[in-house]
């Protein structure tokens, strides 16, 4: 049970980098680790902690775990909406977004070093823990600062962002190495299995502050408005102010944890043996010098064999770390290209429609299902079948059902292509015909063999055609046959444009414009809608308390307005003999519409809908099983592969049992 609880902490406490630089080479850069056992006499004396309720768990690591909990809440929240504030916010593509996400993501993982020998070498784990804390809790308040839009121009928003993004990475970076290991110290040396309970305990609070943050901070973002569109303000305020928490609950615990002192970082000390060991060996390359049985051997005239003996035993498992960053650089995408294209999907589960990226909140639920399943009911089950189910053997197939999420991700992405728009090249446009007029209408365009049919009267338009051009643009001459008569109009169509032919009658003629259309799905799951207004008279519409749009009489076109995903049957229309109710119905996510307004009958508006571009018809949920093979990917890799490398140290003879597992 003790080797399972221990394996249990050490798979999220190795995915955060919260376990100590270099851990694995000696009992002293192992405190903190479940089961530890510092050597006497390694600490000075310490005072000793209040009791919770009478065990042997210290009082202190009560506010270590609320000061996790809280961090976590704090960073995930912030990282869950960060894709989407790339893409709305500083309006960057999703290649950028991705792109700037993702070198977020590899600093956060990179600091940790620099928080590590901070604390093994001059500051201590206490002080490192303070003062990068309020570099984090400053991070937090330019970021939040930063997504005010009314302050300043783009310029001034993405450095403020920037620069707040780069102080968080300092931070939870810098203080990931120390947290779980300072909450180690807290325990005596005779308390080995309270201190292993605690690790589990400290790993639950992660993904309990994971998990809440990344389906509250999404509703913060999308469902609160401010300063007219989605509060990125507020849903990176709170976890700035959840971080200020965590700061304000560590200090108050100040009295009461056990300090240790800086004991020197190893990961220089064996920086340097190994740099000092290939050194020597290019020196001595001469056939008449004895070799010997290591090439880290040759480090034996400066440093001790047991230091010599341990990195030995670091770049024997250093093989397994190889796929690490094959594996997170897939996990991370969670937040980066699985949240684009939960944006292209339908979100609608009826009771509730989740935010695009809410769906993150999946992978901390999952790990806190799938390890008891796995512990206590996946490989006991294949035990029993006496399967030969090897450390290695897991990790392998949890690399390979991270593989198979993504081809599952793959094929998703297909079908949410097919929905879309197609994607024009140069010297290519698109077009179609909407006829407004009361009989079909033919009509033809000068060398190019389009609209075989008439087009009746108010028909759904077809999928839309494609037009070669001769260059950049060209001016292209339309001829419109409707009862008997000819009219030939002249456009010019640029290359990459869509465009609708609007054919309708004033005056008892026939008449048309060409009105250009959005080339691509609105963005985030809107809705984008614009009007038609056939009517003699001017008008002004308004669809919810804050889309006002005004459209001139005979046959002109508004903008298009994007929308959140909703039925909109209380708008309104004011026109010259009055206000009449205005009735759009469902505008669903990522369509694209027009409606035109036809006529005023019986104190209502008639309109006619048309669907110009395809509603997201993918439903979201069909990510649920990528988000189970990866997280079921996560349990047997990233776990697993923890305590597979720290069993494979044993054999040094210099950790032995479970002082250097983490």
């Amino acid at each position: 049970m003790q080797m399972k609880s221990s394996t249990i902490a050490m798979g999220r406490a190795w995915k955060e980098g919260q376990l100590c630089a270099c851990r694995e080479l000696s009992p002293r850069s192992c405190r903190g680790n479940p089961g530890d056992d510092p050597p006497k006499g390694d600490f000075p004396l310490q005072k000793k902690s209040p009791k919770l309720c009478g065990s042997n768990y210290p009082l202190s690591i009560a506010f270590i775990v609320v000061n996790e909990f809280c961090e976590r809440f704090s960073y995930y929240g912030m990282r869950a909406v960060l894709t989407l504030y790339f893409l709305s916010f500083f309006h960057w593509d999703e290649n950028l977004s991705t792109a700037v996400y993702h070198a977020f993501s590899a600093l956060c993982y990179f600091t940790p070093v620099i928080g590590a020998i901070m604390a093994d070498s001059w500051l201590g784990k206490y002080k490192t823990i303070i003062y990068l804390s309020i570099v984090y809790v400053v991070g937090h308040l330019i970021k939040s600062v930063g997504a005010i839009p009314s302050l300043g121009n783009q310029a001034v928003h993405v450095v403020l962002s920037m620069v707040g993004l780069f102080l968080i990475a300092l931070g939870t970076g810098g203080i990931k190495p120390c947290v779980s290991a300072f909450g180690g110290d807290q325990f005596e040396e005779e308390h080995t299995s309270e201190r292993s309970k605690f690790f589990s305990i400290f790993y639950l609070s992660i993904n309990a502050g994971s998990l809440i943050s990344t389906f509250v901070t999404p509703v913060l973002r999308g469902d609160v408005k401010c300063f007219g569109e989605d509060c990125y303000a507020l849903a990176f305020g709170v976890p700035a102010a959840l971080m200020v928490l965590a700061l304000v609950v560590f200090i108050a615990g100040s009295g009461l944890y056990r300090k240790t002192p800086p004991q020197g970082n190893v990961l220089l000390e064996v920086c340097k043996c190994i740099g000092f060991a290939i050194k020597n060996r290019l020196k001595n390359r001469s056939p008449e010098i004895p070799k010997r049985d290591h090439w880290l051997d040759w480090a034996s005239e400066k440093y001790s064999k047991q230091l010599i003996g341990e990195v030995k035993m670091v770049t024997r498992v250093l093989f397994l770390f190889i796929p690490l960053p094959m594996f997170w650089a897939l996990f991370d995408q969670q937040g980066s290209r699985w949240t684009l294209q939960a944006t292209k999907m339908n979100a609608d589960f009826g009771i509730y429609v989740l935010q695009p990226d809410q769906m993150q909140f999946l992978n901390p639920l999952l790990i806190l299902v799938f390890i008891p399943i796995f512990d206590f009911g996946l490989y006991p089950l294949i035990n029993m079948c006496k399967l030969n189910f090897t450390p290695i053997r897991k990790m392998a197939t949890g690399m390979i059902l991270a593989g198979l999420a993504f081809g599952l991700a793959a094929i998703i992405e297909v079908k949410i292509n097919e929905t879309d728009m197609p994607r024009l090249v140069p010297k290519e446009s698109l077009i179609r015909v909407l006829n407004l007029a009361k009989n079909p209408v033919q009509v033809t365009v000068q060398d190019k063999d389009l609209f075989q049919q008439p087009v009746e009267s108010f028909q759904n338009p077809a999928e839309y055609s494609k037009l070669i051009l001769n260059g950049e643009q060209e001016s292209l001459h339309f001829t419109l046959q409707h009862q008997g008569l000819t009219l030939a109009f002249n456009y010019t169509m640029k290359e990459k444009s869509v465009y609708s032919l609007i054919v309708f009658e004033a005056e008892g003629s026939l008449s048309s414009h060409l009105i250009t259309d959005l080339e691509a799905k609105p963005e985030n799951g809107l809705a984008a809608v614009r009007f038609i207004n056939a009517l003699s008279q001017d008008v002004n519409l308004t669809i919810n308390s804050k889309s006002f749009i005004a459209v001139q009489k005979n046959y002109s076109a508004s903008e298009y307005s994007l929308l959140e995903r909703d039925i909109y049957n209380n708008g309104k229309c004011i026109t010259e003999t009055g206000e009449f109710p205005l009735e759009l119905g469902l505008l669903d996510f990522g369509a694209s519409y027009t409606v035109v307004i036809t006529n005023i009958s019986g104190g209502a508006v008639e309109t006619w809908k048309s669907e110009d571009i395809k509603a997201n018809n993918v439903h979201m949920a069909w990510q649920l099983p990528q988000y189970l093979l990866i997280s079921a990917g996560e349990v047997m890799f990233s776990i697993t592969g923890l305590a597979f490398s720290y069993s494979q140290a044993e054999p040094s003879g210099t950790c032995t049992g479970q002082d250097c597992r983490g």
